[in-house]
């Protein structure tokens, strides 16, 4: 049959489908078995049909080639950023959405002044699209990128200003959150607990606690302290600090702690000083790593559902492949989980 001929009721009746299985499988939605699109793709394409989801293989959803793109710093992101449990659960999340949805992802990595200095190993001809990691990345730094790779989505960062795709997590809810959790439970003094490495979700997270402190109307709440989030442990300086405001009659009875790995020393480190946690001091962590159910107590936290953020990212990066569309910036809500390091004040 010839191009004009073969119509959509012509595939049905040659793959024993019906119509509207033809129409998602040339589309690339869900709803049919991979057999089957295979089936009604190839059938399509030996009968010469065009349409402009199926005009040639790379445009099948099956068969898209994905670039994960990290550009690794001095600072914050460096070789080691698989390492960190956010990171290395988000990427695996991105991993686990494009094999679902049959794309074949490539991991890369390039260093910031190669960024600087325009020099990109792949050009766009390389790979179908691009989800760049932007967790440490300026505006200017993701324009660069934007220029090199039109199919780009940024995951991990948002810039409102840019005509740019981007999916991000809601830090602003997360951070009420935890705060309306404390209040809930009667806390009037929180301290703040921030990393010493500083990237835009984190500076969110600090300007959200400023404004949430004033919404909530708490005492001395902005007592604050930097630790690093590079490793887990005990941290003799914190634990000075802590004796200080102590003996200054200002101790918070709860720490809002900007990640779930400062939580996690923070406790510790209490511990270590014979401070109960939660009985005098409550802690709570943001971005739910695994670890958070492994420490003693197990961690108040607020949930990053990082799979639907990965899922967001290759799904947008999908249609943007397909045809050009307005850009959009996505965020997905934080969910409070209730463990075992807050407790209500007596």
């Amino acid at each position: 049959m010839g191009d004009k001929m073969m119509k959509i009721e012509d595939i049905a009746k040659l793959a024993n489908v019906s119509k509207s299985a033809v129409s998602l499988a040339l589309n690339g939605k869900k709803g049919i078995s991979e057999k089957t699109r295979d089936k009604i793709l190839r059938i399509a394409d030996e009968n010469g049909y065009m349409h402009k989801s199926s005009t040639s293989e790379k445009m099948k959803f099956s068969k898209l080639t994905v670039r994960f793109l990290v550009v690794t710093d001095t600072s914050f992101m460096q070789e080691q950023y698989e390492k960190k449990p956010f990171f290395s659960e988000l990427i695996q999340s991105v991993q686990e959405q494009c094999a679902q949805f049959g794309c074949e992802l490539t991991l890369s990595t390039m260093d910031l002044k190669s960024l600087l200095e325009n020099k990109f190993e792949y050009t766009a001809a390389d790979q179908d699209g691009v989800i760049l990691l932007g967790t440490n990345l300026t505006k200017e730094q993701i324009l660069l990128i934007k220029n090199q790779f039109r199919k780009l989505v940024v995951l991990d960062s948002l810039v409102p200003e840019l005509e740019v795709d981007f999916v991000v997590m809601n830090n602003r809810m997360g951070i009420f959150q935890a705060v309306q959790h404390l209040v809930d439970l009667g806390h009037k003094n929180v301290g703040y607990i921030k990393s010493e490495e500083r990237i835009p979700n984190l500076d969110e997270r600090q300007e959200s606690f400023k404004q949430a402190v004033e919404r909530y109307g708490l005492d001395n709440s902005f007592v604050k302290y930097q630790l690093t989030s590079n490793h887990i442990g005990i941290n003799r300086s914190f634990q000075k600090w802590i004796e200080k405001i102590q003996q200054e009659g200002n101790a918070p009875t709860a720490l809002l702690c900007e990640n779930d790995y400062l939580a996690i020393s923070t406790i510790k480190s209490l511990i270590d000083m014979g401070i109960r946690v939660p009985e005098q001091v409550s802690v709570i962590g943001f971005d739910n790593i695994n670890e958070s159910v492994v420490i003693t107590p197990e961690l108040t936290t607020i949930h990053v559902d990082k799979q639907q953020m990965a899922a967001m990212a290759v799904r947008r990066l999908n249609s943007l492949i397909r045809e050009e569309e307005m850009s959009i910036k996505v965020m997905v809500d934080t969910k409070l989980i209730f463990r075992k390091s807050t407790i209500g004040m007596e």
